[in-house]
């Protein structure tokens, strides 16, 4: 895929490589609350095909003041395809794990009404005399202190998950446009970190080849 020529490859960027980069109190409030999002991605050799990929894991869930959730889209910006889903006792935890060369993740964190959104897209970069590729990461839309109104956690506005999505301002109070290509996935993300004891993906979707057993 040809990346635009806005987007540069950047590694330094600590957004792009890790997701949000949150503070000590907040990731202490949510491990207190038992929800567990895994944002990093590594790099993994399949043998087989001898060839190296990307390893996200979707994960993540919410309580009724704050959710964190976590998911991947392929290149193209579709819902990634999943290798595997994972049922956990616990709730708000790891949901399936998506593998593919390039990736885009997709991250939000709900604290009451506020949001924070991150999309990154991530591919494999092999540079000149090495063998094993680094993750290359380029930052494609950053979202702060966003807001929405509707309590999405709330049982009555259970059917508004998946529809609505908070509304980012910049420093001069002007709204922000969200990426229009990303705008199903922000809206189901939106929904992902009010969905209460989530035990399901929100993004991810059954591979091809499952897909014709399903019912």
């Amino acid at each position: 895929m040809t990346h635009p020529a806005k987007i540069v490859a950047n590694n330094t960027n600590r957004y792009a490589r890790y997701g949000l980069s949150l503070p000590q109190q907040a990731l202490r409030a949510m491990e207190k609350r038992g929800i567990y999002c895994q944002p990093s991605v590594s790099i993994e050799h399949q043998y087989l095909a001898r060839r190296y990929v990307l390893r996200g894991v979707e994960s993540g869930g919410a309580v009724a003041d704050m959710g964190r959730y976590c998911a991947f889209l392929d290149a193209d910006g579709n819902p990634a395809p999943w290798l595997q889903q994972i049922d956990s006792i616990s709730d708000n935890g790891r949901h399936a794990i998506v593998i593919a060369p390039e990736l885009v993740r997709i991250e939000t964190l709900r604290i009451g009404h506020t949001y924070e959104l991150c999309i990154t897209r991530l591919w494999l970069k092999t540079d000149e005399g090495r063998a094993r590729p680094a993750i290359a990461t380029a930052p494609v839309f950053r979202g702060h202190q966003g807001t929405l109104a509707v309590e999405l956690w709330n049982v009555d506005n259970k059917s508004l998950r998946g529809v609505v999505a908070p509304v980012f301002y910049t420093a001069a109070g002007e709204a922000l446009s969200l990426p229009e290509h990303f705008d199903t996935a922000i809206r189901k993300i939106t929904g992902a970190v009010s969905c209460l004891g989530c035990k399901h993906t929100h993004i991810a979707v059954a591979p091809l080849s499952n897909k014709g057993g399903e019912l």
